[in-house]
């Protein structure tokens, strides 16, 4: 696949979990499914799970004698309108018309007899992701690659719903309501399980009141990815930096252009925060030199956008709260026993920190 392996070896998307630790799946009954509507697929040797985020399980299978991705919820009980493999489905059997980046949905089963849920399979697009680790050959380039991440971001966000047949995907009117509304109410439900024997952090609750107090801003409406970052975006495997792969599209939808932006920026630490908040293993800004800062940023995106950014303080206390609780959420999963994923139980001690680092957004002490 890589014509220059030493330079990315480790950070391909060719990856995989060990047997030991993957999840189990029916393989059978997938097999039995696939032939039955005439696609070539053998349960043996068993599909391999890719090492990836922590949300939904990813699978490499061989199907007509090609590689697809087989994508389905994690295990467990799924936070409301989380995980949705058919929003998935819809969005990239169409996307991809209009942005190529998008990866090709080729087939969503919605029978939970067969996996235990939903799923779907699509287009396999190898390449390199960056979580936490710059190739040695991109090291003096983290400014470009900190270009690119709001290059990507523009493009997609300039796709016309309607010429792409999905202009009818959520419900604009009242997204950021219901965003509010909707982490609040998953911070309540994640914290049974995190918090069941230990105190929640004072600066939770100052930043629930907050959000819920302020006047929305109104704002335009475009696609929304709903959790964009750099290790969603898969890149060439050569010296040039080119993106050939977004991926993560289950929770897309119709909304505020700046809820995507921010909630990019709440992954983008610096080196000047807590180091702590590296423990969420998302990008590695605050660990490699070079890369644009916080405001850099948001200046590059607002001369390729065109958009206001002086309401931009919502949105990234807003996104950085929907951060908080969405490794909650994940680190849930590791305290009900429904995660085998072994990064997850090292996440109960970035918590707070994640819940600090917010607060200080919140007050103004960091951009």
């Amino acid at each position: 696949m890589l014509g220059i392996d030493r330079n990315f070896s480790g950070i391909t998307t060719d990856r995989f979990f060990s047997e030991q630790v993957q999840q189990a799946q029916n393989w059978d009954n997938l097999e039995k499914y696939l032939n039955d509507r005439g696609l070539q697929f053998s349960a043996n040797p068993p599909p391999r799970q890719f090492v990836g985020g922590f949300g939904n399980l990813n699978f490499l299978l061989e199907m007509d004698g090609e590689r697809y991705v087989l994508r389905r919820p994690p295990l467990g009980p799924l936070p409301p309108g989380a995980n949705d493999m058919a929003r998935e489905f819809k969005v990239t059997s169409r996307l991809w018309k209009q942005f190529p980046l998008a990866p090709k949905g080729i087939l969503l089963c919605e029978d939970h007899d067969i996996l235990g849920a939903s799923f779907l399979i699509m287009e396999y697009r190898p390449g390199v992701v960056i979580n936490m680790e710059v190739p040695q050959i991109w090291q003096s380039k983290t400014e470009s690659l900190s270009r690119m991440v709001i290059d990507v971001l523009t493009r997609f966000q300039a796709v016309d719903p309607k010429a792409v047949g999905l202009d009818d995907l959520g419900k604009p009117k009242g997204f950021l309501e219901r965003a509010v509304n909707g982490w609040v109410k998953r911070f309540h439900v994640a914290a049974t399980d995190v918090y069941r024997s230990t105190e929640c952090p004072k600066s939770a609750a100052v930043i629930m009141d907050w959000l819920q107090a302020q006047k929305l801003p109104e704002g335009s409406t475009t696609l929304l990815h709903n959790d964009f970052k750099l290790n969603n975006i898969i890149l060439e495997p050569t010296e040039a930096i080119t993106p050939i792969g977004l991926l993560d599209w289950d929770m897309c939808t119709r909304g505020d252009p700046l809820f995507d932006f921010a909630t990019l920026l709440s992954y983008w630490f610096e080196p000047s925060d807590p180091p702590d908040l590296n423990q969420i293993g998302q990008m590695p800004t605050a660990t490699a030199p070079g890369w644009l800062s916080r405001l850099d940023i948001a200046e590059y995106y607002a001369k390729l956008s065109g958009i206001d950014l002086s309401n931009l303080h919502f949105y990234r206390v807003l996104t950085a709260f929907k951060l908080c609780v969405i490794f909650m959420q994940i680190y849930a999963r590791f305290q009900r026993g429904t995660t085998t994923d072994p990064r997850v139980s090292e996440l109960g001690t970035a918590l707070d920190s994640l819940f600090e680092f917010t607060h200080d957004i919140l007050k103004q002490r960091v951009f």
